[in-house]
């Protein structure tokens, strides 16, 4: 019998076990991050960023960057992290060459970049630097 794809809750502990990894400084610098598994994104998240296919986004940061916060401002909007994940599963099967724990990682790591205030293109260039 083949093996079963890990439930909402088993992808949890993967994120929370990826994230405890992650260096201390760098866990330090997220923060107050929250971190949610989904299956999908919503459809009207899907449309507000112009995709069709559920299966293009793996990840996304939801709220006021650390580069934007101010004083002036004392609640921003909670730090989200969203991982979906049917998208990282197809992703993860598709590519076959990472662990799940590794491109879960990734793509954790991918969106704090986005709470740090990086862009795409930053945090591509860091990447390609590695």
């Amino acid at each position: 019998m083949a093996g079963l794809a890990p439930s909402l809750d088993d992808f949890a502990a993967l994120a929370e076990a990826a994230f405890a990894a992650l260096p201390d400084d760098f866990r330090r610098m997220a923060g107050d991050v929250v971190f949610r598994v989904e299956d999908f994104p919503e459809e009207a998240l899907l449309d507000e960023l112009g995709l069709e296919d559920p299966f293009e986004l793996t990840g996304l940061y939801s709220g006021q960057d650390l580069a934007h916060r101010s004083v002036l401002n004392p609640t921003p909007e909670l730090a989200m992290v969203f991982l979906y994940r049917r998208p990282i599963l197809d992703e993860w099967a598709e590519r076959g060459d990472v662990t799940l724990g590794d491109l879960i990682s990734h793509v954790m790591v991918h969106e704090i970049g986005h709470h740090f205030g990086l862009s795409d293109a930053d945090i591509e260039a860091i990447e390609a630097a590695d």
